[in-house]
């Protein structure tokens, strides 16, 4: 039996889908890529804005036309099908099986199920912890790896649906996630991207306090890692102790992403935000003065319930001010039972999309500028593969997430290999990509 997974929407999700590609690895199902080759198809779907839902049951559409084919066995999980899972199987006949986002371990228990023709779907708690004792299925190519704190979110905020089918903050044992890294740096892992709803707040469910600088220490002291990258760090959580680990531990990426959605003060209020315009630009000053050579990434949301011209000129003038190294804008999508859907003053669509490509349009012109000062700089580099039939090798500096930031490219006759370290020169630069040669 031959199993095609489709993982979609965010690198949490990919972390559960590894894991349940581990357990059937376990059972003896082998995988393929080949949708017409596969006699059974799990989708882990996405749930979190409209597009993704949309992107979701798209997917599983397709996917259900190759029944009339090989394919015996659909099976949805995830996101999606956690929070719609009564309407999924009434409407979407051609799914055998749901499996929600804390019922992930039971994946090898539904699939032979449904392959007896036995009907089983799965559900638990959604605050209960699915954490299954598996060693993970690697899918991002070997040299890096997310890896998975916490689960769920306790902020709140009036547009996020997430809380509804994720369920409240709950950290991960730091045993845990010691042996699951120590698993992945065993298997070729040279990179450690550390992610959750929220990172900044892990431990505090289970220890009484904020424990991240503790696991990042110890995460630093395994052996083959040589990269660790913390992304999505609430700025109000981001505490002195944090910023000492980042600047005493030479492994951890001189690298945060902070998502802050806006910067008025009233749009921040009306998100349920915990920061104002004034504690965005002190937190920032701060990281910035302590961590001269750090990265800033952030997210934006346009077009947000009663955001005005003036609200979305403030916004404009605080990127222009903070030059942010990375940013990405969205524009606000109205989820069902969050508060945000019901505020008065939604905004169409024309405005929201007018006011995300000013945004992106100056953070193109910071980002040359940015780029164009490191232009001469000597930068370690992780190599992530080679150009066909070219001298020429894809990387990324510390500076650059997998999947949603930039590139360089180096120019070499030298044979690198996928996962290698090297120093590299930055001869030219582009918005959002580096040129370079070996150094």
């Amino acid at each position: 039996m031959k199993i095609i997974f489709v993982s979609l929407g965010c690198d949490k999700n990919l972390v559960d889908s590894e894991m349940m590609m581990g357990l059937l690895r376990e059972r003896g199902y082998e995988f393929t890529d080949d949708e017409k080759d596969a006699d059974i198809a799990v989708i882990n779907t996405c749930g979190f804005i409209t597009s993704a839902k949309e992107e979701s049951i798209q997917t599983i559409l397709e996917m259900a036309e190759n029944k009339k084919g090989k394919l015996k066995v659909l099976i949805a999980a995830g996101c999606l099908a956690q929070r719609y899972k009564d309407e999924i199987l009434k409407e979407l006949p051609e799914i055998d099986a749901v499996v929600g986002t804390t019922a992930f371990d039971k994946i090898c228990e539904v699939v032979d199920d449904v392959l007896a023709k036995r009907g089983h779907n799965e559900f638990e708690d959604i605050n209960s912890m699915c954490r299954p004792d598996t060693d993970r299925m690697i899918t991002t190519g070997g040299y890096y790896s997310y890896l998975k704190i916490a689960e769920g979110c306790d902020k709140r905020c009036t547009y996020c649906s997430i809380p509804i089918f994720k369920g409240a903050y709950r950290s991960v044992p730091m045993d845990k996630l010691i042996d699951e890294a120590e698993y992945l740096a065993r298997n070729g892992v040279r990179e450690l991207i550390l992610v959750a709803q929220e990172t900044t707040v892990y431990g505090k469910d289970l220890y009484g306090e904020k424990v991240l600088p503790k696991l990042l220490r110890k995460l630093c002291g395994i052996d083959g890692i040589r990269w660790v990258r913390i992304l999505y760090c609430y700025p109000e959580e981001i505490t002195d102790e944090l910023i000492e680990v980042i600047k005493s531990e030479p492994k951890i990426c001189r690298y945060l992403d902070i998502p802050i959605q806006h910067a008025s003060d009233p749009v921040l209020r009306r998100m349920g935000r915990r920061t104002t315009n004034k504690d965005l630009r002190d937190i920032i000053g701060k990281l910035r003065r302590e961590i001269p050579d750090i990265a800033l990434r952030t997210t934006l949301i346009t077009g947000f319930p009663g955001e005005s011209e003036a609200d979305h000129e403030i916004l404009m003038d605080f990127v222009d001010e903070t030059e942010f190294d990375r940013l990405g804008v969205f524009t606000y999508s109205p989820e069902e039972d969050t508060p945000a859907a019901s505020m008065e003053g939604q905004i169409d669509e024309e405005t929201k999309l007018s006011r995300r490509d000013e945004l992106m349009e100056l953070q193109q012109e910071i980002s040359y500028e940015k780029s164009q000062r490191l232009v001469g700089r000597r930068l370690e580099v992780m190599i992530e593969g080679k150009a066909a039939d070219e001298d020429v090798y894809v990387g990324r500096t510390y500076m650059d997430a997998p999947g949603v930031d930039g590139y360089i490219f180096i120019n070499s006759g030298e044979e690198l290999m996928s996962g290698d370290f090297a120093y590299v020169k930055v001869t030219k630069a582009l918005e959002y990509d580096l040129i370079g040669e070996l150094d």
